[in-house]
């Protein structure tokens, strides 16, 4: 069970996480060329880039775009695509299919199932002990800050005190810093984020001069102007997420790096002498060990050779010029404003209400009968009849799909009602269009038929949809290397020894599935697509380029704990069940499909549409 929750976690994210760390790793890598261009300017200017490339990676670009998206008004859909609309009936079938899009976290290729699964679930069970052993290694370092805090006493007198208060005032800081004296050797370090405090180490005062003092709680006073411990704790949230990309470690140091070169900078520009500042630095590394954590500030922090020729021999950097400024604001504009934008020129369109032209009335039912089903046989049937809509045991969801022309796992969201309370629905269409219908062409009769359960729902169910389009993994349906094995339909058949509707009379267009088996008459291969798509549990989009309609049986072992069950007998009565089961060493469905139909299944990703309920209410009986 755990095995198969960590693959399905892994499969789930693994496309998503992918996009964002390519986007992220260039996102750094520009951010990085810009502080080449920023070299001789103020190190807060290229800190700021460096931070701005660690938040990233907590912020994908595809959440400024669903931002966007919501942002924008929803574009109405002016008609349904046109597609092949068929009386289908399903035995047998538990409903137990979630309201959201189920992803098969296996893609059956020449890889073996077993073996996917394996691989995914080692993936993820990977991540998960690298972050947990980050926190281990932080939360020790943090027990042992937390341990010299609580053993320190506020410290409310002496040269100390005086010298902080001073260097608030410089650095304007309004809210008191609080001094605690500790007798832990750790350096002196601001330890807290919404509260700090000063760690001062007990001792280190009767060897440092008055200038000392004042430079290294100058340099202490600044990191809390400059919030560095919340953005180094941010950082440290990253780097526990994303632990195996090194770019955000090497982030993590170019951060410490910067920070406190950009701390040495408004200590010396606000008057410090280099030799004195220099001199606080080397004796407080003499007496002190530096902090084990990021996010406690102190003075000892990046590399001490380095800051210490610095402060010693180069002039204090240059500010920002209006232009660099300009850049740089451009940029950020640019990096934020335009995914949203992207958003809001890709809203999410609404399939609802009127899909028809603007000024026209949606076509609808001159009168419908619903009425709950309570029965505990478990067939589903839906029809059109001259005249007339008949549906048996329907979910809510069910004639969503039939009406929007999309498969059940394309129907998101709404209450648990709408996938398990069952209706039976009668409508009675218009004598009007009774009498059009029959004169348009078949892909314009099924998209009014269409267009009139979509007025059902929007006037019985209060139903209110918005649509979403995502990338996702799916099976592409294609013809196999020997051809296909199918047999094309006779134009014209009753099939008077196959399936019949519910009025008695046989007619292509009709399927019957069950466990391991599936059965079609007269049927295209975008019929077939749609119950493999609901069997795998991943949309399967047809790409066979056959165009009739034809005749198969198609036979296979059903794995233990298959969400949906595929049977049907030729010739059975909707709710028999004379067909004997599949034998239980009989191919997977994926061999079946290939032995049998001449047809293969091969794994890929595309564009899922996804519609998601935002209202939906449950119809009056009548």
């Amino acid at each position: 069970m755990i095995l198969k929750y960590l693959s399905a976690m892994w499969a789930a994210t693994a496309p998503a996480l992918g996009n964002h760390l390519w986007q992220s790793t260039l996102f750094a890598i520009t951010a990085g060329l810009l502080t080449l261009v920023l070299r001789e300017n103020h190190a807060r200017a290229r800190y700021g880039l460096w931070l701005a490339a660690s938040v990233k990676f907590l912020i994908p670009f595809s959440l400024l775009v669903g931002i966007g998206s919501h942002l924008a008004r929803p574009r109405v859909l002016s008609q349904a695509e046109p597609g092949f609309f068929f009386a289908m009936e399903k035995v047998s079938q538990p409903f137990t299919q979630p309201a959201a899009p189920v992803i098969s976290p296996v893609a059956h290729s020449a890889t073996p199932p077993n073996l996917v699964y394996l691989l995914s679930a080692f993936l993820a069970a990977l991540w998960l002990c690298g972050f947990v052993v980050v926190l281990f290694v932080w939360y020790a370092r943090w027990r042992r800050i937390s341990a010299a805090v609580r053993e320190a006493v506020p410290l409310r007198r002496g040269r100390e005190v005086e010298a902080l208060r001073r260097q608030e005032s410089l650095g304007g800081i309004r809210k008191r810093i609080k001094l605690l004296l500790s007798p832990a050797s750790l350096e002196p370090g601001i330890f807290g984020v919404v509260r700090p405090v000063l760690v001062w180490p007990e001792g280190i005062s009767e060897h440092l001069d008055d200038g000392h003092l004042e430079a290294i709680l100058a340099h202490e006073v600044w990191h809390v102007r400059r919030h560095d411990n919340l953005a180094a704790a941010l950082h440290m949230v990253v780097e526990a997420i994303f632990w195996f990309h090194p770019l955000v470690w090497w982030l993590g140091a170019r951060l410490v790096e910067e920070r406190e070169r950009a701390c040495d900078e408004e200590v010396l520009e606000l008057g410090s002498e280099r030799r004195v500042y220099a001199e606080s630095i080397l004796k407080t590394c003499e007496f002190c060990v530096e902090s084990p954590l990021a996010c406690v500030s102190g003075v000892t922090g990046a590399d001490l050779t380095e800051r210490i020729i610095r402060i010693m021999t180069q002039r204090l950097e240059n500010k920002l010029s209006f232009c660099r400024k300009l850049l740089l604001a451009a940029i950020g504009i640019a990096a934020l404003a335009g995914p949203v934008v992207f958003g809001l020129l890709n809203a999410p369109q609404i399939r609802g209400q009127s899909p028809q032209k603007t000024g026209a009335p949606s076509p609808s039912f001159e009168v419908a009968s619903i009425k709950p089903n309570h029965s505990r046989e478990l067939n589903i049937s839906f029809g059109f009849h001259p005249g007339r809509f008949v549906a048996t045991g329907t979910t809510a969801k069910q004639l969503i799909a039939l009406a929007y022309d999309v498969r059940d796992l394309q129907v998101s969201g709404g209450p648990s009602w709408v996938d398990s309370e069952r209706y039976d629905i009668e409508a009675k269409e218009p004598d009007s269009v009774v009498a059009e219908l029959p004169k348009l062409p078949p892909n314009q009769r099924a998209e009014q038929l269409r267009l009139m359960v979509q007025s059902l729902l929007a006037d019985r169910f209060k139903l209110k949809l918005r649509h979403e389009s995502k990338e996702h993994p799916v099976y592409a349906l294609v013809v196999a290397k020997n051809g296909p094995k199918l047999q094309e339909a006779k134009p014209g058949d009753t099939y008077p020894n196959g399936m019949k509707g519910p009025d008695g009379v046989g007619h292509a267009g009709m399927m019957r599935m069950g466990p391991g088996q599936l059965a079609g008459q007269g049927t295209p291969m975008e019929s077939l697509a749609r119950l493999l798509s609901e069997q795998l549990g991943r949309t399967v989009l047809d790409q066979t380029g056959l165009k009739g309609n034809y005749d198969f049986t198609l036979q296979w072992t059903p794995e233990q704990g298959e969400a949906m069950m595929l049977k049907g007998p030729e010739g059975g009565k909707p709710g028999t069940d004379n067909a004997a089961p599949p034998e239980s060493s009989g191919p997977s469905i994926f061999t079946a499909i290939q032995e049998q139909l001449g047809l293969k299944l091969e794994s890929t990703k595309g564009p899922v549409e996804i519609l998601v309920i935002d209202h939906v209410e449950k119809p009056s009986e009548n």
